[in-house]
């Protein structure tokens, strides 16, 4: 470029930023490039150097990796680790990056040579446990969500690239619903996990009449004891719950105890 950016008159460096995948399906990647409208000013304050959605060119000089996509074999934790070993700031971006996302739920089978059967048949591939990249390096920084805010990004990137704090919502999805005036889904009979997750999403999918699948994890301090009550006062199963909260893996701190919580009541009848 033949200008130097700058902030407050002072220059900016563009550092170096690479994009990984991993066994996810490219989503959130994906989310980067649909912002057309302001794709062009955000590719200004950076230097991409590999994306492979968007270039075939590939570099291994990069000071900042996004990774998106769970961790399922073991070339993809070698693959990981390098990663790890050349970037200055490595990002999980996405649910399956923070969580294990939709890929960890076949972490529930035991036996995961009867899963690779059920799936693959008479052609198994190779594919272990879905684990998210802070079980095997390092994570300076998560983006959450499935698929993650593409806005959301733009603005966790210019900060870093500005040396500014980067900080999430500690709030509940519930707060950006009745911001922007939705009914309540619980007064519509549908069950959601919006009084719990972390916000950030602009309660996407409250807003469009879908209840909330906590893609984006737990707030803090998030009262799920208080969530189970709600549940159950309105209705809910307990597998109606489970199905929800195991669904991206941000809550599997507390589905162990909600799992011994409904054997304990149906023992007591």
């Amino acid at each position: 470029m033949s200008e130097t950016p700058s902030y407050l008159g002072v220059p900016i460096t563009r550092p170096k930023v690479a994009f990984f995948d991993f066994t996810a399906c490219e989503g959130c990647q994906l989310q980067i490039l649909n912002n057309e409208a302001t794709l062009v000013d955000f590719l200004s304050l950076i230097e991409v150097v590999a994306f492979r959605e968007a270039m075939t060119e590939s570099s291994d000089d990069y000071d900042i990796a996004l990774v998106e996509g769970s961790v399922t074999r073991a070339d993809e934790v070698e693959r990981l680790k390098t990663i790890r070993k050349n970037a200055k700031v490595l990002v999980a971006l996405g649910s399956c990056a923070c969580f294990g996302g939709v890929n960890q739920l076949k972490n529930r089978f035991d036996d995961q040579e009867w899963v690779k059967k059920e799936v693959y048949g008479d052609h198994p591939i190779e594919t272990q446990r879905a684990q998210p990249l802070h079980e095997i390096v390092d994570v300076d920084m998560k983006i959450y969500g499935c698929p993650i805010k593409k806005e959301e990004v733009e603005k966790i990137v210019t900060n870093l690239v500005l040396g500014k704090s980067v900080k999430h919502p500690k709030y509940p999805v519930c707060m950006e619903c009745k911001a922007n005036d939705n009914i309540c889904l619980y007064d519509l009979g549908e069950a959601c996990l919006g009084p719990v997750t972390r916000a950030g999403c602009d309660a996407w999918c409250p807003g469009s009449r879908f209840g909330c699948w906590g893609c984006r994890g737990p707030a803090d301090e998030a009262n799920m004891d208080e969530m189970v009550n709600i549940m159950k006062e309105r209705g809910f199963s307990y597998e109606t719950m489970l199905d929800r909260l195991e669904c991206f893996g941000g809550f599997a701190e507390f589905t162990s105890k909600l799992k011994d919580q409904m054997e304990q009541d149906k023992e007591n009848g």
